[in-house]
């Protein structure tokens, strides 16, 4: 890790701790990317002008809001990965930040560090190893397509879906990312999805409702599932039910980009094994943050500073500290964000 960067973000934390509200970086609010000059033309929304993606390539994303692409991650690189989240489920190495999360059918009493009991790996920000994910050259030219050039890391995930215990906790409610995001415009992030194994409607893939992104962020609540729900799985309650759902397939190395409107969600795991994934939200540095003050987000929004404060043993916290703390510049400079 940078040591000035370390440095930084635990002065953060101990003004906090002292009762004072960090001011590191102040977040000015804009209304735009760019010059009125880079704006795109009408047929482009949600994609910009790039030599990366073809033609069709951009019209598929702009009409369904996410796009796949085939053997992307080398399985060198996906083994790396598998390799040092084995070694963060057996607590071999204890990243600044990063939370360990297991499933909510999962008794504490049988709790024994290994990935059997890991059901994801958050905010990996600060462990260099899974982090290069978010570097890759690979995904980086894609991720530039779709927020410009000064890019931040800001929410970084390693799913390990578990077998379902038989209470379809395992599945993962029909959502939109953005409802997690106190930062917008929501078509300057752009979601980076790689799949670390084949998966299928078995062991739970991704679900999608192409289109669902030129729709508004909807109301999200905990689903009533009789099971129990993991914390923070929130869903949609009136989706329309008539869209049709598209269940990605995908192999080792396959990855989805896909926008933080998008209706998304995943099956049961109703495999024996363990079904991994490694993803990072990005978002142009450009971003600015909005209160959520009597919007449908308002209640996430308080209740993920109440964690954030209860995970850091802090006394005060905003979102955007939060935010602050979670995001990382991998390309460019950082500007609000």
């Amino acid at each position: 890790m940078d040591q000035n960067r370390t440095s930084s973000r635990l002065h953060i934390l101990l003004r906090h701790l002292d009762g004072c509200l960090a001011r590191a970086i102040i977040a000015h609010p804009t209304s735009r990317t760019g010059s009125p000059a880079s704006f795109q033309p009408q047929q482009f929304q949600y994609t910009r002008e790039n030599n990366v993606l073809s033609l069709e390539q951009r019209k598929f994303y702009e009409e369904n809001g996410f796009l796949v692409i085939k053997n992307l991650v080398s399985d060198a690189d996906i083994q790396r990965f598998r390799n040092e989240s084995e070694r963060i489920c057996r607590e071999d190495v204890k990243p600044f930040g990063l939370s360990v999360m297991r499933d909510v059918t999962i008794p504490k009493s049988e709790y024994v560090p290994s990935e059997k009991v890991v059901s994801k790996i958050q905010d990996f920000q600060e462990d260099e190893e899974l982090f290069r994910y978010c570097t890759l050259p690979e995904i980086m030219k894609y991720v530039e397509c779709f927020t410009g050039p000064n890019i931040m890391a800001m929410h970084t995930m390693l799913i390990n879906k578990p077998p379902d215990s038989g209470k379809k906790t395992s599945h993962h409610p029909l959502h939109q990312d953005l409802h997690y995001f106190p930062f917008r415009p929501s078509n300057s992030i752009v979601c980076a999805w790689t799949a670390m194994e084949h998966t299928d409607r078995n062991n739970g893939c991704l679900v999608v409702l192409p289109g669902t992104h030129k729709g508004p962020l909807k109301p999200h609540d905990y689903p009533q599932w009789e099971g129990g729900v993991n914390i923070m799985f929130h869903g949609i309650q009136d989706y329309d039910k008539n869209n049709a759902r598209v269940h990605l397939v995908m192999e080792k190395g396959d990855t989805i980009f896909f926008h933080p409107l998008l209706i998304h969600g995943s099956g049961r795991n109703k495999s024996q094994g363990f079904r991994k994934t490694i993803s990072c939200h990005f978002a142009d540095a450009n971003c600015h943050y909005i209160d959520l003050k009597g919007t449908n987000q308002e209640n996430v929004g308080k209740k993920m500073e109440e964690l954030f404060c209860k995970i850091y043993g802090l006394k005060n916290a905003s979102l955007k500290d939060m935010w602050t703390f979670r995001g990382r510049v991998v390309k460019g400079k950082r500007i609000n964000l």
